[in-house]
């Protein structure tokens, strides 16, 4: 049996700060909830119960519910929640809670439902999904800064080469052709390649591009490791404490850093803590470094940052992959240098940088993120945000689950649920999903999360965002294959129109959109490393890159959109409408894949077109952005 939105449980927030608790289930410690049923008054339910689940302490108890006065054909039942007194000691926890009510001698039970969220009546005890509550420390805030802003992510060596010689490695193979050279690629997905070849891309040539970045409006750049290392990739950390010669070194990111401060942007750092380069100061396998690295003797001060099976060659490696030997994160010798008062973290922050990306975190230790957090928040209000691919609300990770937004290890995450979806919707019309996934998320997370969270449709990590939206099945080529292919004209022509409408979504959603260089510009490949192919200066597709512009200028133009509540409108096949509201003003945002017209039932003026109607017609493949 199923109900309507307004038998789906409700949740109350007794402050004046908080006007839409409904719209969340996660809160502060010191918060005073009232978690409230509403059922038909025809089922006549007796002895309702709320049956609560503290996934900490892995206890399960059943409280009565109190009924409330009967409205508008409802029994009311509720049960106010005090974290204090449900939290075991703790100032943070993580909750599941269903209600449960005795009608005509049977036990039934409130389930949500998986695929709408609303409520769902059974009798099977088994079946019965949760609904999710959780409990951050008073003290929790990210990074105002942060919030409302529109970041970029920059593969260095792909970017811009800049005007400045920088020197060269002997070792490193230099590609000439910056449009049209062909990176080196191993013969099969996952296979062996050097990563030694470089197109030349710089830090001075970042700085000669900040203009350029302003007038997409971003004002957060995120850089890809900068950092001594091997690889072009620089993921194979050599030496933390030296940014890369052939990067332009530490006089190249100082500059970088000036010149992005006097044009109010601010840079995040990747950092690399799960594991560091074979060929590091470190571990130093190949004996580049003057030093005795932990591959060189078990009389090394590095030796403990390590797991060796069998010295020297047998070690844990992240992945399997030799050339990145897996870091203890417990060893106190690597943690005082990312942590510690003249570490890594505090040692760029103090340089300029505003925060930090972390790498794989996780796989890295919880306490290992605390300290991160604390190394980095004791020299400013820096943002710390993790590359974490799932809900990170209730994550579970090498089976133990996580706490990541209980107030004290990340601020934010990248938000690949979101991803995923908007991808879904774009290309298959599934707009229930889409509604389902950011509704869920945008409640399970604390809203200082939500505001902050990293939104982006493709990173170094996944294939070029226009290259999936031209629905070609480019996962089935083959490396060789995908380093000459390029799409026909009409499949481009498609996935422009559809990237439009993806980068709208993601820009209009709570938190920071991302884009990844070159989105904006058309640039397409598959998986690494033809997704990471040069940026087109100078043959950038217009279209696309006029269409980032000007939401662009109509994201940073609207307040709202910095810490507005969320809330879906409408969704039906194909189309899907939301908006971004305060108690001061509101935008719908309405994209419709369909062939027909839909009507947008909403007066206001269009912030796309400037045009003001009572009533807005949303066309095929089109999108509408109403300020009412």
């Amino acid at each position: 049996m199923n109900f309507s939105d307004n038998t789906r449980p409700k949740i109350e927030k007794e402050s004046a700060l908080e006007a839409h608790a409904e719209l969340f289930s996660a809160f502060a410690y010191s918060d005073r909830l009232t978690l409230r049923l509403l059922l038909p008054e025809y089922l006549h339910a007796q002895a309702v119960n709320i049956e609560l689940w503290h996934d900490d302490s892995m206890s399960r108890v059943l409280y009565p519910t109190d009924k409330r006065e009967a409205c508008d054909g409802f029994d009311v039942f509720e049960y106010i929640f005090l974290p204090r007194e449900h939290c075991n000691g703790s100032d943070n926890g993580l909750f599941y809670y269903h209600f449960s009510f005795e009608c005509d001698g049977r036990r039934l039970f409130v389930s949500r439902n998986g695929s709408d969220l609303l409520p769902e009546i059974t009798d099977d005890a088994s079946a019965v999904s949760s609904y999710q509550l959780s409990i951050c420390a008073d003290s929790f805030h990210t990074p105002d800064g942060l919030k409302g802003k529109i970041m970029y992510q920059i593969f260095v060596d792909r970017f811009c080469r800049g005007d400045k010689i920088v020197p060269v490695r002997s070792d490193a193979v230099i590609i000439d052709d910056w449009y049209n050279g062909v990176p080196e690629y191993p013969e099969y997905p996952g296979g062996f390649v050097r990563n030694n070849c470089f197109f030349g891309g710089t830090l001075w040539g970042v700085c000669e591009k900040l203009e350029y970045l302003k007038s997409l409006g971003v004002e957060i750049v995120y850089l890809c490791p900068i950092f001594e290392a091997y690889s072009n990739h620089k993921y194979d950390t050599g030496n933390y404490m030296r940014v890369d010669p052939m990067f332009g070194g530490d006089e190249a990111f100082d500059v970088l850093v000036s010149k992005a401060d006097a044009l109010g942007m601010k840079i995040i750092l990747d950092g690399v803590f799960n594991h560091t380069g074979s060929d590091s100061l470190y571990f130093n396998k190949n004996g580049r470094y003057p030093v005795c690295g932990a591959y060189n003797s078990k009389e090394s001060e590095y030796y403990s940052w390590y797991y060796f099976t069998e010295h020297p060659d047998k070690y844990e490696s992240w992945w399997g992959i030799e050339i990145l030997p897996k870091v203890n994160g417990k060893n106190p010798g690597f943690r005082e240098l990312i942590c510690g008062e003249n570490g890594v973290i505090r040692h760029y922050l103090r340089r300029g940088a505003y925060g930090w990306r972390l790498d794989v975190a996780d796989e890295l230790e919880e306490d290992f993120l605390a300290e991160i957090r604390r190394a980095a928040k004791s020299e400013k209000d820096a943002p710390i945000i993790g590359e974490v691919w799932e809900d990170a609300s209730n994550k579970v990770a090498y089976d133990r689950r996580r706490h990541y937004f209980r107030g004290y290890e990340l601020d934010s995450v990248m938000n690949y649920p979101l991803k995923n979806a908007v991808i879904e919707f774009i290309m298959n019309g599934d707009a229930n999903t889409l509604a389902r996934i950011s509704t869920e998320l945008y409640a399970h997370y604390p809203k200082e999360v939500s505001d902050t969270l990293m939104n982006f449709l493709g990173t170094h990590d996944t294939s070029r965002i226009l290259s999936l939206l031209a629905g070609d099945d480019i996962s089935a080529k083959t490396n060789a294959e995908l380093a000459v292919y390029r799409m026909p004209e009409e499949k481009r022509a498609i996935a422009i129109t559809r990237l439009r409408l993806a980068y709208a979504i993601i820009a209009t959603m709570p938190g920071v959109p991302c884009i990844f260089y070159g989105d904006e510009a058309g640039v397409e490949g598959g998986r690494d490393p033809f997704n990471r192919m040069p940026y087109p200066w100078g043959r950038e597709n217009t279209e696309l890159l006029d269409w980032y512009k000007k939401i662009g200028e109509i994201r940073n133009g609207e307040p709202i959109f910095r810490d507005g509540y969320f809330r879906i409108i409408e969704h039906t096949d194909r189309f899907i409408a939301y908006e971004r509201f305060n108690c001061e003003s509101r935008i719908a945002v309405a994209v419709n894949l369909s062939d027909k017209e839909h009507i947008l039932d909403i007066k206001g003026v269009s912030l796309l077109s400037g045009a003001r109607k009572a009533v807005f017609s949303v066309e095929p493949m089109g999108v509408e952005i109403v300020k009412s």
